[in-house]
């Protein structure tokens, strides 16, 4: 076996480790170089998906970016949790899938942080409450 291969899209004779693995192939390597490939799976998104935001929600979600878009106007445009920051990041159920609604960054990353845990979030919750009664008591 070799250590060159061709690239029929840059037509250039390149070593092996600039193509992309591929287990089902012969020589265990893609037909195209990593920038050709890259730009082909590139173009493919945009063709079939109209980009990489839509090929990712659709994959990942199983929506189109219509969709969260309509999601974000009920929400008029904020997050569906603290209803101050701008809706951005699609919450989903870890365990069905079914989107939730559309999260700013810093909701979305606080149920991650606490797992999903609704006893650990109600936990969090008392925690600041019994805080802040303690700090209204100190200051009166």
């Amino acid at each position: 076996m070799g250590t060159e291969k061709f690239c029929p899209d840059c037509k250039r004779l390149l070593p092996l480790d600039e193509f992309p693995r591929n287990k089902n192939s012969r020589d265990g390597r893609h037909t195209y170089c990593k920038p050709c490939h890259n730009a082909r799976c590139q173009e493919t998104r945009q063709r079939l998906y109209g980009g990489s935001r839509h090929y990712h929600l659709m994959r990942r979600y199983g929506i189109s970016e219509a969709e969260v878009q309509e999601l974000i106007r009920e929400q008029r445009g904020v997050c569906a949790i603290c209803g101050v920051r701008p809706a951005e990041h699609v919450d989903h159920d870890h365990e069905t899938g079914r989107v939730r609604g559309i999260l700013c960054f810093t909701c979305n990353v606080g149920i991650a942080n606490f797992g999903e845990d609704r006893e650990r979030m109600r936990f969090a919750m008392i925690y600041l409450e019994i805080h802040d009664y303690i700090k209204r008591r100190e200051s009166a």
